[in-house]
Order: C-alpha cells, then sequence, then structure tokens
C-alpha cells in the first residue's frame, strides 16, 4: 500500500460514513482524529453529549460509538484496506475508545465490504412493520453477524418475549412521568415551535418528522418521543400485534462489552438492511436496572442485554441530521 498522506477527501468520506450510525435519542457522541503519518484514525467518545438520567454510566454511549467504529471499519475495506482495529487502547485516556489503522488488505480476511451499501440506506423506522415472520435462515444470518463481533443475538418467543414486552412497557409508563427521563428526551428532540422551527434545521437530536405516528393499538414496544409535548399534524395508527425483538448480549458489562455490543448491534443491523428488513430500537427496560436484568437470556440466565431491536417489514424510516464532518473530525500530521 502506498505510503502517500491520504487526501483530506478521503478522509473526510471515511468519517462521513462512519457518522451514518445510530445513536441514543441521535446526540451522535464522537469525535474522530486522523494521523497522517500513521495511517490512524482515533475514536473518541464526547462525553459532553452523554444522558445523565437515561444513561448515567455512559453504556449505551460506548454502544453508538461503537456503532459509528463499525461503519468505519466497513467503509475503510470498501475503500480497500484493512481496518487494523484496537480496542481501549489506553486505560489512561477513556475517552479513547479504539484506533483503527489503515492496513494492506490481506487475501482470505473476513472482509465487511458487501455491508457497505446499507451505510447510508439504514435508517430508524418507528412506523408499523408487517405481521410476517422473519425466515429462520435470516435469523441465523443475524446470528452469525453478532458472533463475528463478540456479542450474542437472540429471538425472543412465547413467554418470555411476553416477559420483554411488558417490562419494555413498564419502563414506557416509568419514562413517561420521571423528570429525568423527560430532561433527557426534551434536550434531544426537535420539535418546531410556531414562531421558532428548529427540526428541520438542527443536526442532531430526533427531528419530529422522525417520530413516526402515536401508537393506537398493539403490542410493538415503539417509544413516544414527543412525551407529553403536542405534534402538529401527528396521528395515530395501530401498529403490529406480533412484534418481532431481538436480544443483543454480551457475557460482561464493561467498556469494552460495550464496545462489542455496539459493533455487533450495527453489523445486524446493516446486514438486516440489506435482507430487506426495517429497524427501530426498544431500549426503554435497558435504562431502569431492575427491568434490565429481567431481560436476560431466562434459560442460562447468564450475560447483559445490551441492546433491544425491533426487526420487521415495513416503511423504512426517513433520514436524520447528521453533525458536519468538520464538526467531529480533526485531521493531524
Amino acid at each position: 500500500m502506498s505510503q502517500q498522506p491520504l487526501p483530506e477527501e478521503r478522509v473526510t468520506a471515511l468519517v462521513h460514513d462512519a457518522v451514518a450510525a445510530p445513536s441514543m435519542h441521535s446526540a451522535q457522541p464522537w469525535r474522530f482524529r486522523y494521523f497522517q503519518g500513521s495511517r490512524t484514525f482515533h475514536v473518541r467518545a464526547d462525553f459532553d453529549r452523554a444522558m445523565p438520567h437515561a444513561d448515567p454510566d455512559t453504556r449505551a454511549l460506548h454502544i453508538g460509538c461503537a456503532a459509528a467504529l463499525l461503519n468505519l471499519r466497513v467503509a475503510v475495506f470498501h475503500a480497500g484496506w484493512h481496518p487494523a482495529t484496537r480496542l481501549l487502547p489506553d486505560p489512561a485516556d477513556p475517552a479513547l475508545l479504539a484506533t483503527v489503522r489503515l492496513a494492506d488488505l490481506g487475501s482470505g480476511e473476513n472482509n465487511l465490504a458487501p455491508l457497505y451499501p446499507a451505510i447510508h440506506q439504514r435508517h430508524t423506522s418507528r412506523f408499523p412493520f408487517e405481521e410476517r415472520d422473519i425466515p429462520e435462515a435470516v435469523q441465523a444470518a443475524l446470528r452469525d453477524a453478532a458472533h463475528l463481533q463478540g456479542a450474542s443475538l437472540s429471538f425472543p418467543t412465547g413467554w418470555h418475549l411476553q416477559e420483554v414486552l411488558e417490562l419494555i412497557e413498564e419502563a414506557e409508563a416509568r419514562n413517561r412521568t420521571d423528570e429525568g427521563s423527560d430532561e433527557d428526551l426534551a434536550a434531544w428532540t426537535r420539535i418546531d415551535a410556531p414562531d421558532a422551527p428548529s427540526a428541520d434545521t438542527a443536526s442532531d437530536g430526533i427531528p419530529q418528522y422522525a417520530f413516526g405516528p402515536r401508537k393506537r393499538g398493539g403490542r410493538a414496544p415503539i417509544r413516544d418521543f414527543a412525551g407529553t409535548r403536542p405534534v402538529e399534524g401527528r396521528g395515530a395508527t395501530d401498529f403490529e400485534r406480533s412484534p418481532h425483538l431481538a436480544l443483543l448480549s454480551t457475557p460482561g458489562d464493561r467498556p469494552g462489552d460495550w464496545l462489542r455490543a455496539g459493533q455487533a448491534m450495527e453489523h445486524v443491523l446493516l446486514l438486516a438492511t440489506l435482507e430487506g428488513l426495517s429497524s427501530s430500537f426498544a431500549t426503554q427496560a435497558l435504562e431502569w436496572t431492575d427491568l434490565r436484568w429481567p431481560l436476560r437470556d431466562p434459560i442460562s440466565g447468564i450475560g447483559y442485554t445490551q441492546m433491544v431491536l425491533r426487526l420487521g417489514y415495513g416503511p423504512k424510516g426517513p433520514a436524520t441530521p447528521r453533525r458536519p464532518v468538520p464538526d467531529v473530525l480533526d485531521i493531524q500530521p
């Protein structure tokens, strides 16, 4: 591989792909630093974008940054390099989550490049999905994707699915009356005021056009991002009665586990997008310690649930804003 400095536009393009990743309330809590001499990216956490109530230990922040890391790895493979990646390389610098060095692409590598088309196709969909099963072959492929990144993916059914749905429903009810949860939500949702439209101009957070309709009926675990605030023109509709959920878990519950979980989550979401599935998140129960623990595998009783995904066949979600790359990227000699 040529050791000529990488043109800044190519560095910018790689980060543009990375930041298409999802994050809690679309806070986009990441920063990137690129070192031309070593051809290495530093992926850093922006702890100023943490949510003190919903994510006090920054677990979800790490997961969001790790999703951007996975996108970066996919983009690097797509560009013809190997992303030599290290997680948490400096214990003295907890904000430095990973380094990614552009190395020569070897033969026979587990190349993530086929996922690249899904990076900008994947958008969170908060709309009803069809009452249609996900084929077992697709479920198996998604489980394999999670496993490749060091996590496990399961599709709860029967009584376990009902228990998960009840836990999420309980969490959603708590969030509606919890002052701290409402503060986090208000900080990261964008609802137009008649005299100060902002939803279409903000570069972060969730704009009102991405809230989706209010749930009138059905069992789908939908978070109402409007809370108690009115949204002009927003309707209500029935959602699926038999939602398909996937639980993403890791053996441990430390920052390294969260980073593996976030990469596994994004790998699953990108592959699901290529398989024609839409997706959203059902993280409400994960935000309450006493509700998160019962989500774990009821058979083994071990592991830590890091993410709850809602998957199905239905409308694609709208694209939502991203912070400009110059705001999150610093290029060093």
